[in-house]
């Protein structure tokens, strides 16, 4: 397992960090791999599937059709 050292690490930020992962019950050291972790974590891709009915209620009255039209009109 690799080792990192920190240098020059600010003193309210290493209190901040022992603050924290008392919160958490984790030693200084566990604290930092999992903030680390989290920080390089790949984002989780999203699916269009995800977005079915998004927003629908903007256009709940709204004519599409007649909306589209006048948007292409508009840039005439």
């Amino acid at each position: 397992m690799a080792t990192l050292n920190i240098k020059n690490l600010p003193n309210p930020l290493y209190k901040k960090l022992q603050a924290r992962a008392k919160r958490e019950r984790r030693s200084v050291a566990q604290e930092v791999i999992q903030i680390l972790a989290q920080a390089t974590e790949e984002p989780e891709s999203l699916s269009i599937l995800t977005l079915k009915g998004l927003g629908k209620e903007v256009w709940r009255g709204v004519d599409s059709a007649a909306y589209i039209e006048q948007e292409r009109r508009s840039w005439d």
